[in-house]
């Protein structure tokens, strides 16, 4: 943001001297006073114009010897630390009846999560029956948390989960993704069932780029396949984690923003644009016109 600052504001001190100067250093006149002829009478009164243009003068020079700058701080990063494709199940199963509304407090975490990276692109898959991306990679945080919150149970159907069409989409995010490190959160409380796209299919393309895939599977035994969920991390060099409480989704999303926690280098310039001239022009202006009308009036 920008601001006005003064690089020399020391300089204003320089203000006291002529105040100082003004109640103790009185100019003294020669008068020659003609009795009853008061338009000869010379007077030493100033006209508050002429003051106030004095003062003007070196008020404004004084600005301009405290040099006012505009100061616009730059930041520009060396990197774009990480690209994040979050994967969310929207199946039936994320509020089925009867049970905690699994998918609101997935909602809730993951928002925390989108707040605390600030550096990095972020993009979501959602799936069910089938998968589509809500939001490409982007670094408008404002923008997701927007999306998220439109995201409901039902969206891509309710009868079946297909994650492996989710690795699929989610692999297709970093297609033109620069990033140094791409990362995968697949999150889940059902196997896959359903399908467009082969599992291997999925696996050479997020093999292709690079993608990382951290997989969560929510629930206890039998809620979901955990071997396949293992699988997809262990393959792509991610991590599996259980959550069968919103304290322990918590605590994972936590951790897999500790474990792929970007360190952002960035450089940071300070632009100025020098302000100077302008009150010295003042200055000079208003000793012009404090000069012109002195002299005009005969008066020193």
């Amino acid at each position: 943001m920008d601001s006005i600052v003064f690089e020399h504001p020391l300089s204003f001190l320089l203000i006291i001297p002529f105040i100082i100067c003004a109640y103790y250093c009185k100019e003294r006149f020669d008068a020659i006073i003609f009795p009853h002829l008061d338009i000869l009478k010379a007077s030493s009164n100033k006209s508050t114009l002429v003051k106030i243009l004095k003062w003007l003068s070196i008020v404004f020079l004084v600005i301009a010897l405290a040099s006012p700058v505009v100061e616009n701080k730059i930041e520009i990063q060396k990197n774009r630390g990480y690209a994040i494709g979050l994967l969310l199940d929207i199946s039936r199963s994320m509020n089925a009846p009867g049970y905690v509304n699994k998918f609101a407090i997935v909602k809730k975490i993951v928002r925390e999560f989108i707040k605390k990276r600030k550096y990095d692109q972020m993009g979501i898959v959602v799936f069910a029956d089938y998968a589509f991306v809500a939001s490409p990679l982007t670094y408008d945080r404002d923008m997701l948390l927007k999306i998220l919150d439109h995201l409901k149970v039902g969206m891509a159907g309710n009868q079946y989960t297909a994650i492996y069409d989710a690795l699929f989409f989610g692999g297709r995010l970093f297609a033109n993704s620069n990033a140094k490190s791409k990362v995968i959160i697949l999150l889940t409380d059902g196997e896959n069932n359903t399908q467009s796209v082969p599992f291997d299919v999925s696996m050479r393309l997020l093999k292709k780029y690079g993608i990382k895939v951290y997989t969560i599977g929510i629930g206890g035994d039998g809620d979901f396949n955990r071997v396949e969920l293992e699988r997809i991390a262990r393959d792509t060099g991610g991590k599996f984690f259980n959550a069968s409480s919103k304290e322990e989704l918590k605590n994972i999303y936590a951790t897999i923003d500790k474990l792929e926690k970007s360190e952002i280098k960035s450089d940071k310039f300070i632009q100025k644009d020098y302000l100077y001239a302008y009150p010295l022009l003042l200055a000079f202006l208003s000793l012009i016109a404090y000069l012109y009308i002195i002299n005009k009036r005969g008066a020193a």
